[in-house]
């Protein structure tokens, strides 16, 4: 009961903080205050150039590190599992796949890059990816 109280609450903060990271300050009337030059586009991840291979790139960036994060969790919360478990076989079992999954998420997250990257620049050379 405890483990779904303390989950509960670190997904409320993790929603409120990233609410407070993304939101950018702006006037009245929508003049944003942020100066991101003559050809970028300010969003509430950044400045994104008008280019679509800048676009690319951002959201790449921004999902291998969402990626990680989650993947971050997810091994805390196997491993908070395995230690609260009080003994219970099963529940340490459940801890151990949950932690291998995350791993191996993790793992798939870092190859996929190296892959993308190996294919996408070196043998295709499709612009924007360097």
């Amino acid at each position: 009961m405890k483990l779904t109280a303390i989950l509960s609450f670190l997904k409320r903060t993790l929603i409120v903080s990233t609410f407070f990271f993304i939101a950018r300050p702006v006037y009245a009337q929508g003049t944003v205050l942020v100066f991101c030059g003559d050809n970028a586009i300010q969003t509430a991840v950044g400045c994104i150039g008008t280019n679509p291979t800048d676009l690319i790139a951002k959201i790449t960036a921004n999902g291998i590190g969402l990626g990680g994060c989650i993947a971050f969790l997810m091994i805390l919360r196997a491993s908070v599992q395995m230690q609260i478990s009080a003994g219970n076989p099963e529940r340490i079992n459940q801890g151990r796949e949950l932690l291998e999954s995350a791993i191996s998420g993790l793992l798939l997250i870092i190859f996929s890059v190296f892959i993308l990257r190996v294919i996408g620049v070196n043998i295709l050379g499709i612009p924007g990816f360097n």
